[in-house]
């Protein structure tokens, strides 16, 4: 439930994407937080939803939920390319907005979102769940205590078996591709790591495979990068695995740590420790991420508490994300046309 004395956030939804029901309606009914519109292009799908999750009103548009009296925070969860277009609209409108990741197509409309985003005064944060979790809050705690000795390199691997072709994840128009859906949050985790390694990493080199039928779309690709103070690290993802692999190993001079799932640690919570002293596996909890992402959103909006996820942190991430395409011989996404809010 919410905190005593802090009132409810009042949501909408755009869109009747599946990841909602886990990433925004499960956590948001554990809090206490209200899920009041949503608007889908095709009004039926928005309907089935609402009746399915128990969401108050269907509105007829994108552009006339974002204008809702009632909504006073927009949560994005469409494709790709339509993050960027719809984030703006939101900002524009005075909402505070929670957008999946990534937070645009390239970094030139992220840096557009975040000038947004200062200038409506409101909230705006990329969901990198992960990073609220007690998993990856671990990794960091072992490093921090010196257990694990200096950083000397960090693994991370984000890989899926492949969606459908028909699936908006191909579609370079929708700023499709594995490094979009999946590789950043194997760049985004390498990067938070810069306290550790002596300040923000620069890649070093990167490769990737097309998909096949989906000119300009990386159906994988894999990023070597290198900190300040020497540490080196792997960025990997694929979509279209044999299997799942969402790990993160990170190596230090005195022992290694590994979260066998650090993007769904609900799935999976284990993170193995090896030291001299020995191996231990330790259990951090299956509370969801996404719920850990909506009490550090929540507080951000109702009291101002700092948290990690800024426009700043989503244009940074973004150019990271534009810089690995272009290593590994792909060019950055583009943009897709902005939205008719009439």
């Amino acid at each position: 439930m919410t905190e005593p004395g802090r009132e409810p956030l009042r949501i909408g939804v755009l869109g009747a994407a599946r990841i909602t029901a886990s990433s925004l309606i499960a956590p948001a009914r554990t809090t206490g937080h209200r899920v009041v519109a949503v608007a889908a292009r095709d009004r039926s799908r928005a309907e089935e939803f609402a009746r399915e999750h128990g969401v108050g009103r269907v509105v007829d548009s994108y552009a006339e939920l974002i204008a809702d009296p009632e909504v006073e925070v927009v949560y994005n969860p469409l494709a790709n390319g339509l993050h960027g277009p719809w984030n703006l609209a939101a900002l524009a409108a005075g909402k505070h907005v929670l957008s999946e990741k990534p937070s645009a197509s390239n970094a030139g409309e992220a840096a557009e979102v975040r000038e947004a985003a200062a200038k409506s005064g409101t909230v705006f944060m990329e969901a990198f769940h992960y990073l609220f979790h007690p998993v990856t809050r671990r990794l960091h705690e072992l490093l921090e205590s010196g257990e694990l000795g200096d950083l000397q390199r960090v693994e991370t691997m984000v890989a899926i078996a492949a969606p459908p072709d028909t699936d908006p994840r191909w579609s370079l128009p929708l700023a499709g591709g594995a490094m979009m859906d999946l590789g950043c949050y194997s760049l985004h985790a390498v990067r938070m790591l810069a306290p550790f390694g002596g300040g923000a990493p620069r890649i070093v080199s990167a490769r990737g495979g097309e998909r096949a039928g989906a000119p300009g779309v990386d159906e994988w690709l894999d990023v070597e990068l290198e900190f300040p103070g020497g540490a080196t690290a792997s960025a990997r993802c694929h979509m279209a695995y044999d299997g799942l692999d969402m790990s993160c190993r990170i190596i230090g001079s005195r022992g290694e740590a590994t979260a066998t799932n650090f993007v769904l640690p609900h799935l999976d919570d284990r993170v193995v420790v090896r030291t001299d002293a020995g191996e231990r596996t330790e259990r951090l909890g299956t509370r969801s991420s996404y719920t850990y992402q909506l009490d550090a959103f929540a507080a951000r909006v109702r009291e101002g508490t700092p948290v990690p996820l800024d426009a700043d942190d989503a244009v940074a991430a973004m150019e990271l994300i534009d810089a690995s395409y272009r290593a590994a011989g792909f060019a950055p996404r583009p943009r897709s046309a902005a939205p008719h809010l009439s």
